[in-house]
């Protein structure tokens, strides 16, 4: 029964998946593209997911194996069911390259094998893009709130899909924390749509990268990107709103309760913040003897720091012929990513802070060491098991890395561009250096390593823990 339960989930998630293919069905019917792209999937999902609707198999709850395993299998099968529309549209997109731009959609990576974007039917456009908004937010977060009707409890789903240092519980219960969490992507991402058309865009690419944007994804209509557009305006408003989706979202829940206090004593915010102006302040320095003014610099400069830091991904210049102390600073942001509790990638702020206030408490005991030292968070004491868990993740983090970075360079890669591609692809960046700069994609990697890139950027969005705690023997004994 318990495995019956488990499967029929993971049906009932995959459905909703499917579902959220209907706008681009529509489009795709009404503009005469290829409508059996999106027909077959969702007719198979429908197929599957009726009995799963019809059988009622009482209340239950998940055990956090259980949702370790759910998520995952989640973020896989849903990988596998987004590259469909690619692979059945008429376009000739391989298997693998399909299954890689699904992947790159869902773990908000913004990376894509295809290099003519704007030859692809505005149907496929608009599911990338929507794929990037779900996954932004997470494909569980979203179920979560549907788990009361199938009788299902979803904080262990909550739990697995988003395992950072620090979780706070918005309210007693879940499924309100989820839906407020939805509320406030929603109104934001509304806000930017506007904004970009504000700034010149038309409605489908306003809606477009209005999407992508808001889940920190950076992929684009547009084969020159946010470039196309050569427009400080979009540029400044992308700016801002790739910062603020890659800032805690129970920060605007506080904010709607006039939680003020709460918001300024934040220790990752405010680092995340201090980050971003230190970062792009020497850029634009190095940059003002390029562009020839303040102005033109303090733009770019901007925009890409926020880009990298945010991993979003996007690219309004060619950064790769700046000046090498810009480049520099930019190859140091893609160790950081955004906060915890947001939809950006990354080893995120918070862990960077906690690791630095351990250093300074490791300085001071060498020179008192008989004293007692701990960490402070958010103006209070943190936990030390935090600091456990914090060097864990990142050692981690750094031994993925560097295997991808092998694995990468054994197929004929050049080093700098594998550990480049690995540590954007690990964190969900999507952009970096070499062989994955602006000027290039990841079509020209093989296949095996288009393949492994999928699993890692999986990985990646999970933060690691949810996807290694399935290979431990532990798991598996009873």
């Amino acid at each position: 029964m318990q495995r019956l339960v488990f499967f029929r989930l993971l049906l009932i998630i995959l459905g909703v998946v499917a579902f959220l293919m209907t706008p681009a069905l529509i489009m795709a019917l009404v503009l005469g593209e290829a409508a059996r792209s999106f027909i077959l999937p969702m007719g198979i999902m429908a197929v599957l997911m009726l009995p799963a609707v019809l059988i009622h198999t009482g209340p239950f709850r998940l055990s956090p194996r259980e949702g370790f395993l759910l998520v995952f299998l989640t973020w896989v099968c849903s990988s596998l069911l987004g590259s469909l529309p690619y692979y059945l549209s008429p376009w000739h997109i391989s298997f693998t390259d399909a299954v890689f731009e699904s992947t790159c959609a869902f773990a908000t990576t913004g990376g894509t094998t295809i290099d003519a974007i704007e030859a692809l039917p505005r149907s496929l456009l608009l599911w990338r893009s929507l794929s990037h908004w779900f996954g932004g937010m997470g494909i569980i977060l979203l179920t979560v709130a549907l788990m009361p009707l199938f009788g299902v409890g979803g904080f262990q789903l909550i739990k697995a899909e988003t395992p950072g240092p620090e979780k706070d519980k918005l309210t007693p219960r879940i499924t309100a924390a989820a839906k407020i969490l939805w509320f406030a992507y929603f109104i934001l991402t509304l806000a930017l749509i506007l904004l970009y058309r504000l700034g010149g865009m038309e409605w489908f690419d306003a809606v477009c990268h209005g999407l992508t944007t808001m889940a920190t994804g950076g992929v684009s209509t547009k084969n020159a990107g946010v470039a196309f557009y050569n427009s400080p305006f979009i540029e400044g408003v992308s700016t801002v709103f790739m910062l603020l989706s890659a800032l805690n979202f129970t920060m605007y829940y506080r904010l709607f309760k006039g939680k003020f206090r709460d918001i300024i004593q934040n220790t990752e915010g405010r680092v995340y913040f201090g980050i971003f102006i230190i970062a792009a302040a020497v850029i634009t320095c190095t940059l003002i003897p390029v562009y020839g003014s303040f102005g033109e610099a303090l733009r770019h400069a901007s925009f890409q720091t926020a880009s990298i830091l945010s991993t979003t991904g996007s690219a309004a210049a060619d950064y790769e012929t700046w000046p090498l102390l810009a480049q520099g600073v930019l190859f140091c942001l893609m160790f950081i990513g955004g906060c915890s509790g947001s939809t950006a990638g990354g080893i995120k702020v918070i862990r960077h802070a906690v690791l630095f206030k351990q250093a300074g408490n490791e300085i001071r005991r060498t020179l008192y060491p008989l004293g007692v030292f701990s960490i402070r968070l958010n103006k209070k004491l943190g936990r030390k098991d935090v600091v456990y868990g914090v060097a864990g993740f990142v050692f981690l983090y750094m031994l993925v890395a560097a295997i991808t970075t092998l694995i990468t360079a054994a197929s004929g890669v050049d080093p700098f561009s594998a550990f480049s591609a690995s540590l954007s692809i690990l964190g969900n960046v999507g952009l970096g250096f070499g062989a994955v700069g602006p000027s290039h994609n990841y079509g020209a990697f093989q296949d095996h390593i288009k393949w492994l890139f999928s699993l890692v950027m999986i990985a990646g969005r999970l933060e690691l823990w949810t996807v290694f705690v399935l290979f431990t023997p532990g798991y598996w004994q009873r």
